[in-house]
């Protein structure tokens, strides 16, 4: 897994694909300028439908499973994930305090994880990867079972969201983030990982988010990359209505869209010292 001296591996995986179609639009719109290599899919998206026929035509993607466990309907009943007043699941904060209290149904949870995974091979796609919108999976309670069953279905890499405080610390909201996903992690006993089970040796992305910063972070990132396989999250998209109804990151899909779709960054990636791969390489 490891790179030479000189040069990293990068994987730039676009999150959220199937959330709207604004987005899957956007993800693919910098898959095609180079930008993005990975992507992963929502097996419940409101455009799940029309993100499995773009990712058939559009072989040179690699595209993993966003496992979505706090938004929207699940694809299974399973009461224990979901609010019984309006049947969708619990978003992430009360799905962690359900899950720390012992109130998580470890065989459902099992169940619609294994029905996310399922669905996605079933529609003809090769899985690369596993990683989770909200980054669920890593919550103490989720991540074991996720892992699990991620590594019985065969899945060989997992997202294991640790990303270095030192980065961007300024940032009040990514440290935050960061603080929150360690202590879960750390909770876990998330690394290190069963075998067969992998991840990249670096992560980058929490600290990119957020807004008008985001080019010259990205750019930052890009130019202090560590030898090793690197994995950089981004969330480019156009806002559309659909978009607009489920999530508050709105406009800074855009702003992120039109960085990986900036000369100085396409430039950067073809310079020669980055090998810009998806996860099946790893």
């Amino acid at each position: 897994m490891a790179a030479t001296p000189d040069r990293a591996r990068l994987i730039i995986n676009a999150d959220d694909f199937g959330f709207s179609e604004g987005v899957t639009r956007g993800i693919l719109v910098a898959h095609a300028a180079g930008s993005v290599t990975s992507t992963s899919i929502m097996a419940n998206g409101v455009d799940w439908e029309n993100a499995v026929r773009l990712s058939r035509a559009t072989r040179t993607l690699g595209v993993g499973i966003h496992l979505n466990l706090v938004q929207g309907r699940p694809l299974l009943r399973v009461p224990s994930l979901t609010d019984r007043a309006t049947g969708e699941l619990y978003p992430l904060g009360a799905l962690s305090r359900r899950a720390m209290l012992g109130r998580v149904d470890v065989g459902e949870l099992e169940a619609e994880t294994r029905a996310q995974i399922e669905r996605v091979r079933g529609a003809g796609i090769t899985v690369t990867h596993l990683d989770s919108h909200r980054h669920a999976h890593a919550m103490p309670g989720i991540f074991p079972v996720v892992a699990r069953v991620a590594r019985d279905a065969g899945i060989r890499v997992i997202r294991i969201p640790r990303e270095p405080l030192a980065l961007n610390v300024l940032d009040a909201a990514a440290t935050a983030r960061k603080l929150v996903l360690a202590a879960a992690l750390g909770a876990s006993r998330a690394l290190p990982l069963a075998s067969p089970l992998k991840t990249t040796d670096h992560f980058r992305g929490i600290s990119l988010q957020g807004g008008t910063h985001f080019a010259k972070r990205l750019r930052r990132a890009l130019d202090t990359l560590e030898p090793g396989s690197t994995e950089l999250m981004v969330h480019p998209g156009h806002v559309d209505a659909s978009l607009v109804a489920q999530d508050p990151y709105t406009a800074p899909r855009e702003i992120e869209l039109a960085a990986l779709l900036s000369a100085n960054v396409r430039d950067r990636l073809r310079r020669g010292d980055i090998e810009l791969v998806s996860f099946a390489a790893l």
